[in-house]
């Protein structure tokens, strides 16, 4: 029987999401607590590790389980289990060639600002603190540079071992809700670091450092050393996936945004398997 998960959590306490020796990973705890639920070792898939600090909105996970276990009670059996930090959402019996990481058509990341003169003493690590004044037009005019199927090595960090640096951003939105500047990517993939790089030029271009049109440059100049900083993983939420229809999972109301076509631009399995899973932000 093949179970996918919907994971919510706070990525503060953890080291990232895939296991490291002597270290506290989400794929650590998670499969720890499935496992004494299941009486037995459970190995858990996800659809795209996050690194030390990110969180995730609606991370997704699948695992093959050899006893006869219902939805409701691998959902409240396992978050008996859980830390308060780390929570499953929802639980589905899935075919078998469903795969969490493979499966998927896109993926979104929501990016949170705190723009104002004082950093927040409650939301220190759930976002990232910006005291220059942000014009999140700006900043959206610049993003438009970026969507659509493009060499992003700017966009990479110097170690990703992505087999093709091309990807296809879907969409990139953002808005101002109060002192918040918030930024949400949709992708067929990410490349390591690549949201974080791509926030670190919106930043310079909202704080008036840097025209909209830079952002074309440093595309174009497919060079890491062109662009930017790379933003603070803290902010950093992974916020979901999206798979066909036919397997019945639950998809965020963002992904209405994604064109009619978009499935036609899912990455091969190969360069899905390095890029997206080696810490793709």
């Amino acid at each position: 029987m093949r179970i996918a998960l919907g994971l919510e959590y706070d990525g503060t306490a953890f080291a990232g999401w895939q296991w490291q020796p002597g270290r506290r990973t989400v794929q650590t705890v998670l499969e720890a607590a499935l496992g004494r639920v299941a009486a037995g070792p459970i190995r858990v898939h996800c659809a795209g590790r996050t690194d030390a600090g990110v969180h995730a909105l609606e991370q997704v996970a699948h695992f093959d389980a050899t006893v006869a276990r219902s939805p409701r009670s691998w959902l409240l059996g396992t978050n008996t289990e859980l830390p308060e930090d780390l929570r499953i959402l929802w639980v589905r019996e899935v075919p078998g060639d469903f795969h969490a990481r493979y499966s998927a058509i896109a993926r979104f990341y929501r990016y949170v600002i705190l723009n104002r003169p004082m950093r927040s003493a409650l939301l220190r690590r759930q976002v990232t603190w910006c005291f220059q004044p942000l014009d999140e037009r700006r900043m959206q005019e610049a993003a438009d540079h970026l969507i659509g199927e493009h060499d992003f090595s700017s966009f990479r960090a110097q170690g990703c071992q992505s087999v093709s640096p091309f990807r296809r951003l879907h969409f990139i939105v953002v808005r101002r809700e109060g002192e918040r500047v918030i930024i949400e990517l949709a992708a067929n993939a990410f490349l390591h670091h690549m949201v974080r790089n791509i926030v670190g030029v919106l930043t310079a271009v909202g704080a008036g450092k840097c025209r909209p049109f830079w952002a074309r440059e440093v595309l174009e100049a497919r060079n890491r050393s062109s662009g930017g900083i790379t933003a603070s993983p803290d902010g950093l939420y992974f916020g979901g996936v999206l798979y066909p229809g036919r397997f019945h999972l639950p998809a965020d109301p963002i992904f209405s945004r994604l064109p009619p076509d978009a499935a036609r631009y899912s990455p091969p399995i190969a360069d899905n398997d390095v890029s997206l899973a080696a810490n793709s932000r």
